[in-house]
């Protein structure tokens, strides 16, 4: 594939035989251990030279032991270049000592507390979270939106509050794709990239079409969409490894982001696939 080396923003390594996903039981294809060897192997003929890791739902007690785990595994794999760490950003100001220990990490660059499992539509909007997240900005962290197109509104609102914290939405908010849903998710896009603190990530849509049967043209009109209100300097690529792999292998994955953006120009798809991601997560 004649493609410049790609950084991808959202990669996920994990060994559940040494750190606990309960979440993973309920998904047989995804519980076993995925290292960065595996995930060489899954690019084929894509070259990675650069990985932000990104926290896997541990359990909770896991969370600080993730970070550290990971940091382990970038000792070997210099691609791994930086970290987003679990935190519980619903403790507000109690979270503080978390973030501590995580910055100590030199590696981790960002923060995700996984919001898309929560029932509450609002549940980044009540108080002690809106209090944690904005403490992300002394720790000059980011935060990654991990939501659910029907919590997008939320996110909105939660972006709004905290100017001062750089944000970015994971796989461009989960829109509703098997269902061909367009709308409210659109509209939210559009106010979410209004805001300057907001940036977005080009991943995940696969998996929230059909699995057996999606084809690229199902995928196209959302990738526009995002492509349109972000812009290249506001977005980056992201395999989503190895939870694409319901529904895609990468070199699949690759292709059809090239050939959705195959009227772009040479300088807007290294933003896309490398320089957009190194800018956000202050990569070395």
């Amino acid at each position: 594939m004649d493609i410049f080396p790609i950084i991808d923003s959202h990669v996920h390594l994990y060994d559940p035989t040494t750190l606990s996903f309960p979440w993973m039981a309920g998904v047989p294809p995804l519980n076993k251990a995925h290292f960065p060897a595996d995930f060489t192997a899954a690019c084929g003929s894509v070259q990675v030279d650069g990985i932000v890791f990104v926290e896997v739902d541990a359990a909770p007690a896991d969370r600080l032991a993730e970070a550290e785990w990971v940091s382990a595994q970038a000792l070997a794999d210099r691609r791994i270049k930086a970290i987003v760490a679990a935190a519980p950003l619903e403790l507000g100001e109690a979270a503080r000592p978390h973030l501590e220990r995580l910055t100590a990490l030199p590696l981790v660059h960002g923060i995700r507390r996984l919001v898309q499992a929560e029932p509450d539509p609002e549940f980044c909007l009540r108080p002690d979270f809106v209090a944690g997240v904005r403490l992300l900005a002394g720790h000059d962290l980011s935060f990654d939106i991990g939501v659910y197109h029907s919590q997008l509104g939320a996110a909105v609102e939660l972006a709004r509050r905290c100017p001062e914290v750089r944000f970015v939405l994971d796989h461009v908010g989960k829109p509703g794709i098997r269902a061909g849903l367009m709308d409210p998710w659109r509209g939210h896009i559009r106010d979410l990239a209004k805001l300057p603190n907001v940036w977005c990530k080009l991943s995940g849509t696969a998996t929230e079409a059909d699995h057996e049967s999606w084809t690229r043209e199902d995928l196209r009109p959302y990738i526009d969409h995002v492509v349109e209100c972000f812009g290249f300097d506001r977005l980056m690529f992201g395999g989503d490894w190895p939870v694409s792999t319901l529904a895609t292998d990468y070199p699949r994955w690759v292709e059809t982001v090239l050939w959705a953006t195959g009227e772009c120009s040479d300088e807007e798809r290294r933003r896309l696939f490398r320089e957009t991601a190194a800018a956000f997560y202050r990569l070395s």
